[in-house]
């Protein structure tokens, strides 16, 4: 029987600004990104999240159909609409992102008809994937099913793992970002995280708040530093594993996405944690 996984988050309907000023369509999301990868490495996996009714919302249910995201856990809400984000993209070649999402669907997930239903289906999978960014998504109430639903998927013998992919523009505030981010790593089977979102969160302290979970759970530290690396905690396994060195970054959009599903699928195929973390 094939490993399921599920992704929770929000996707957006994004415009890319060209040079002339006219506006190019896509959609993205973080969660929804390590989704698409997954499923190109051949994961069973499904994207849940709320849509609405609108022909954007659609759109974006048949293009993750068309790279086999399994979308039969997308709550439809009647009336609203998927958030938007616009891109601008620097003469350098890095992209900035402007938001325009307080009233997305995706928000309310875990609120309303359905949402019931939607927890007692995640507590089936085998693997269910969150970030900051989904924390973000919810109020108290929201964030507080999303762990009482993680507790559901482990007492079934699953696992929950978290990337904490930190944006300050989705707390207002700080404090209580990082109230959630403690609970969702004290919560979790497997967390990635990287130094510049707990330093950006927590300080210089930042570190310390997930190896303090060394030993109870898997952790994948992304470091920068010269050359950047990996550091990899599983058990009393503490392993280095250097990133292979890149003569021109162009875009950095969506690498901590694609390094998320590389080394779940690497982990879910059987592979050892420092083995996966060089995949």
């Amino acid at each position: 029987m094939a490993t399921r996984v599920a992704c929770i988050g929000e996707c957006m309907m994004e415009l890319s600004e060209r040079p002339d000023g006219s506006l190019l369509r896509g959609y993205g999301g973080d969660t929804l990104n390590t989704a698409l990868y997954l499923a190109r490495l051949g994961v069973a996996v499904d994207y849940v999240t709320a849509l609405g009714d609108d022909p954007w919302s659609e759109a974006m249910l048949a293009a993750w159909g068309a790279e086999g995201i399994g979308t039969g856990r997308v709550r439809r809400l009647p009336g609203r609409m998927p958030g938007l984000y616009i891109i601008r993209t620097d003469e350098k070649g890095e992209r900035s992102f402007h938001y325009w999402r307080d009233s997305a669907a995706a928000r309310d997930l875990f609120s309303g008809p359905g949402a019931a239903e939607t927890r007692d289906a995640l507590a089936g999978y085998d693997l269910v994937y969150a970030s900051g960014i989904s924390l973000s998504l919810y109020g108290e109430a929201g964030r507080a099913a999303l762990a009482e639903t993680g507790r559901a998927v482990q007492a079934k013998g699953g696992r929950v793992a978290f990337d904490t992919n930190y944006r300050p523009r989705g707390w207002p505030d700080k404090g209580k970002a990082q109230a959630a981010f403690r609970e969702a790593m004290a919560a979790s089977d497997l967390i990635f995280a990287s130094v510049e979102d707990l330093d950006w969160l927590y300080g210089r302290d930042g570190e310390d708040e997930v190896l303090r979970h060394h030993g109870r759970c898997e952790i994948v530290l992304k470091g920068g530093g010269s050359p950047p690396s990996v550091r990899v905690l599983a058990g009393t396994e503490d392993v280095t594993v250097p990133a292979p060195p890149v003569d021109a970054i162009v875009d950095t959009t969506a690498a901590g996405d694609s390094f998320a599903a590389a080394y779940m699928a690497a982990r879910l195929a059987g592979r050892p944690p420092a083995e996966a973390a060089s995949c």
